[in-house]
């Protein structure tokens, strides 16, 4: 038997229980509550069915668990997923039997302060499918990796960079994987480092990644360790493919290049057009009676080789004028359909009889397909014959000129390449070799206008003009030509 001060201790363990405890009897009714200051179940809730009080219904629970546990004598428990009237929380019931002078009550518990199961699970999954969505929507790469390599997060943005399909990462994929060899270790490296962005964070670091096809690639990554407590149990990296944004970078220089290059072109050729008339005149007088004192005097022979001197470098002079000329009078001209392999056939045609040409191999690969285009014939052929003339030099007169012709993929541009066996130009020296007046050549030997007009050409064409070169081993100079869209006859 238990005490009077037991079954007040009880009683007031009841009372305080956090959970609602309703007693039902056998007719539903509910007969007794445990009670706090917080509810007015007790005042409100004692004498009415349990159905109508709780769920607000006119009609019996089905599934009664409370009406079971009196017909049986034996415990039941069941999730639920209907509201409280009043707060409108899912709730968890539990019965259990309560015999008192024979007669068996159900003791109902009833949780409805905090969330239920149902409602906890379902808010569990409704934040792991937002998270879900959340990397799958983002745009860059997503890959976590537990500290053994394993792949346990790896979103649509990563399987788009890498080639891997989600479900094949997930299950054979091991981080190191994704990277060439021993970048993953150096990665791991900096996060347990200070270095990057504090310790266990990498921010906007520039490193190689590797595809399903083992091509690397450029990406910027940031990346995390996922810390329990002081143990590391996972690394996660947000990684963006920078391959396109260094390709836009790339012909974004190209065109400032070719746009201050331009610029220099105008102002030079017009610079050039003043110099070369006010030079002109002058020269064809020396010329000229240079010329009439050799053919009227009978001069001593001292002096006769130093007219003849005089003859030989305003000759020179006056070529140098000539090219000024051409050089200024670098303007768009009635464009024609040009077949381009044509026009090389006769470039080639006219040169290889040189004797600079008679111990170099020249092999032909044109496309036989070649789109035409639309060119000044005769300012196209200036520009071939002035890049294989300096082919020919760099070889000096000994080595192998191939010339190749064929489309741009994707692109209505057809290209044009030259390359040659010869000394090949210094790094430092590409970037000037379009420059007007710039030339490697020897004293005498050049006036540094030869590519700088070439250029000029091909940009009043609407082309591009890029060199390749490596020291000891040759030159390879590429052109690209708009293909003409136009019909007519070829030049």
């Amino acid at each position: 038997m238990r005490t009077e001060k037991e079954k007040k201790l009880l009683v007031k363990a009841v009372d305080g229980y956090r959970r609602r405890l309703i007693i039902v009897s056998d007719d539903r009714k509910i007969i007794a509550t445990n009670h706090d200051d917080k509810n007015d179940f007790q005042s409100e809730g004692v004498g009415k069915f349990c159905y109508e009080f709780i769920y607000n219904c006119n009609e019996p629970c089905a599934d009664c668990i409370a009406i079971k546990t009196i017909r049986s004598g034996k415990p039941f428990n069941r999730f639920e997923n209907d509201g409280f009237q009043k707060n409108k929380k899912e709730r968890c019931k539990y019965s259990y039997p309560i015999e008192d002078d024979g007669t068996t009550y159900s003791a109902v518990v009833m949780d409805y302060e905090e969330p239920g199961i149902h409602e906890i699970e379902h808010q569990l999954r409704r934040s792991n499918a937002f998270l879900h969505n959340l990397i799958n929507s983002a745009v860059d790469g997503v890959i976590a990796a537990d500290m053994s390599g394993k792949i346990i997060i790896f979103n649509d943005a990563a399987a788009e960079i890498t080639g891997y399909s989600v479900e094949y990462a997930l299950e054979h994929l091991d981080i190191r994987m994704t990277y060439p060899p021993g970048v993953a270790e150096e990665i791991m490296r900096l996060l347990r480092s200070d270095e990057y962005g504090g310790k266990g964070k990498l921010k906007g670091y520039r490193a190689d990644g590797m595809d399903k096809h083992g091509q690397v690639m450029p990406i910027s990554l940031n990346a995390a360790i996922i810390y329990e407590g002081d143990k590391e149990v996972a690394t996660i990296g947000f990684f963006h493919d920078l391959r396109e944004y260094l390709e836009m970078q790339s012909k974004l220089r190209k065109t400032q290049i070719q746009l201050l290059q331009a610029e220099k072109m105008s102002s030079l050729g017009k610079l050039a057009a003043g110099v070369a008339h006010q030079l002109n005149n002058p020269l064809g007088g020396v010329m000229l009676f240079a010329k009439l004192i050799l053919e009227e005097y009978d001069l001593p022979e001292g002096a006769s080789d130093d007219i003849k001197r005089i003859l030989r470098d305003a000759q020179r002079c006056s070529d140098t004028v000539k090219e000024l000329l051409e050089f200024a009078r670098q303007t768009r001209r009635e464009m024609h359909p040009l077949d381009i392999n044509k026009s090389l056939s006769r470039t080639l045609f006219l040169l290889e009889s040189q004797t600079l040409f008679h111990n170099i191999e020249i092999e032909c690969n044109y496309d036989p397909d070649l789109p035409l285009v639309q060119a000044d014939g005769q300012q196209l052929n200036h520009v071939f014959m002035n890049i294989i003339l300096n082919a020919a030099d760099a070889m000096d007169g000994s080595g192998k000129l191939t010339v190749t012709t064929g489309r741009v993929e994707n692109e209505a541009r057809v290209y044009i390449e030259i390359q040659d066996t010869g000394c090949g130009i210094p790094e430092d020296i590409i970037p000037h070799i379009f420059e007007p007046f710039f030339t490697t050549k020897g004293e005498g030997k050049g006036t540094g206008l030869g590519l700088s007009m070439v250029y000029g050409i091909i940009e009043n064409h609407g082309g591009s003009i890029a060199v390749e070169s490596e020291r000891g081993r040759g030159t390879k100079f590429r052109i690209e030509l708009l293909k003409n869209n136009e019909g007519g006859t070829p030049s």
